[in-house]
């Protein structure tokens, strides 16, 4: 913790005020594919080796992957280096949050960490890293904090000076031009009972599209368009939602629709946002929880923290495996740890206070950021009582059809009613599909109307 300490305070005296933003230096930018990567991690390993030097990531999928598959494991050789459980977690602290030590004191008899040598697979197109680039000199944000301009594709702040640009980044990563993708999700009880709800779900996001620019993203003011249809259980099969992100929120904020099976008409659905929860979520996730986060970050202070070294879940191509079945993933209290691999990664902490005259049932977030890929992995979650409330996971594999690090699994821990939400399960399902043409016409209120009768 002391360690933790003197980066956090090394990292506030170099950044200044968190709640300035300011474009980088040419000279600094100069830094991204020397001392950093292209999207702004260390680039070199660690002081004691157990965290490599970025090579580049995965290049080249497996010997025999073709898209369309589940994507196979690049590091099956690869053996569990140590395992923590209740009985020695105490020895490991400084590599765990709070919210994953409170994870073994909840479940000491079944819950645990195999760590696995660490590999920083994350790797991306080309172009994303050149629009980084160009990202890094010009990207501010605006409104308080509440928009972006001047950005496109790219990590918007590859160099960021404040939690703000932080969270933006992991909001901006890049997750292909589109993609279509069925899978689902499951909250089971106490004793582990579950009803699998099955999703098919579309996604555009313009912002990432190869050769977009921020003049014309900035004219139409939309970052992505999300769609998602219930499948099963057949009591809510054929509700709909649609989600219009924007890239200014105060000027537009997020546009809601849903389309109700009883009623059999389109409603727009303003409270599709913050706090509200999430959909037939058993009241074990909020609406901003999908993506570890999305969504206007207006409520909260952001506070860029530092940056530590953590064990955090990475590489989870068995837990993706189409060879294991939801039963083997779903068990009372959280999912097979057999199946979860973790990995010691380097991670921005930043930390999100609730403002004063606004409201939220989290009064604070501690989101840990990958370095390499700008993706959530662990967020703690606190109640209005500052008690340690939620505990959040996303489990992620290198998507080697884009290339791109994505979460292939989040789960979401309640502490409090000893129960969770997995979202994402696809193993019984076909893979995502990121090449089938999508278009704007997709994602209107009659496409939402046509999607929820059929």
């Amino acid at each position: 913790m002391k360690k933790f300490a003197m980066i956090s305070m090394a990292i506030s005296l170099a950044l200044g005020s968190a709640t300035v933003s300011a474009k980088v230096s040419e000279d600094e930018a100069k830094k991204l594919g020397t001392e950093l990567t292209p999207l702004g991690a260390e680039m070199a390993g660690n002081a004691d080796g157990s965290i490599p030097a970025w090579t580049g990531g995965i290049t080249n999928p497996p010997a025999g992957y073709k898209v369309g598959d589940h994507h196979p494991d690049p590091f099956p050789e690869d053996k569990i280096l140590y395992t923590i459980t209740a009985s020695n977690y105490s020895d490991y602290a400084d590599v765990l949050t709070p919210g994953q030590q409170k994870l073994f004191q909840t479940y000491p008899d079944t819950f645990k960490m195999n760590v696995y040598q660490t590999r920083r697979s994350a790797s991306y197109p080309q172009h994303v890293y050149d629009e980084t680039r160009k990202n890094a000199t010009r990207s501010e944000l605006i409104q308080g904090g509440n928009g972006i301009t001047k950005a496109a594709v790219g990590i918007p702040f590859p160099i960021p000076a404040n939690g703000l640009e932080v969270i933006w980044n992991h909001e901006l990563r890049y997750r292909g031009e589109q993609v279509t993708r069925e899978g689902g999700q499951a909250a089971p009880t106490a004793g582990g009972d579950y009803t699998y709800l099955s999703f098919d779900e579309s996604l555009i996001l313009p912002y990432g599209i190869k050769g977009a620019s921020y003049e014309e993203l900035e004219k139409t003011n939309i970052l992505f368009k999300f769609k998602q249809k219930v499948m099963a259980p057949a009591r809510l099969a054929g509700t709909a939602l649609l989600v219009h992100e924007t890239m200014d929120q105060v000027k537009t904020p997020r546009q809601a629709w849903t389309y109700n099976t009883g009623q059999r008409r389109v409603r727009r659905a303003p409270n599709v946002a913050y706090d509200a929860p999430g959909t037939a979520s058993d009241g074990l996730r909020t609406t901003d929880d999908f993506d570890m986060f999305n969504g206007a970050p207006d409520r909260y202070n952001w506070t860029l923290v530092g940056k530590k070294e953590l064990l955090i879940p990475y590489n989870d191509y068995k837990l993706h495996s189409d060879s294991v079945k939801y039963d083997e993933i779903l068990k009372p209290g959280h999912i097979n740890p057999d199946l979860v691999r973790y990995e010691k990664h380097r991670v921005w902490v930043v930390e999100a206070n609730l403002k004063s005259g606004t409201s939220h049932i989290y009064k604070k977030r501690t989101f840990f950021i990958d370095e390499d890929s700008w993706q959530v992995s662990v967020v703690d979650i606190y109640d209005n009582r500052n008690e340690l409330y939620r505990v959040g996971m996303a489990h992620a594999i290198n998507y080697y059809e884009l290339p791109a690090q994505w979460s292939t699994l989040e789960v979401f821990h309640d502490l409090q009613s000893r129960r969770y939400i997995a979202m994402g399960l696809d193993n019984e399902h076909k893979m995502y599909d990121f090449q089938t043409p999508l278009s704007e016409k997709d994602f209107t209120a009659s496409a939402l109307r046509r999607e929820g009768r059929r």
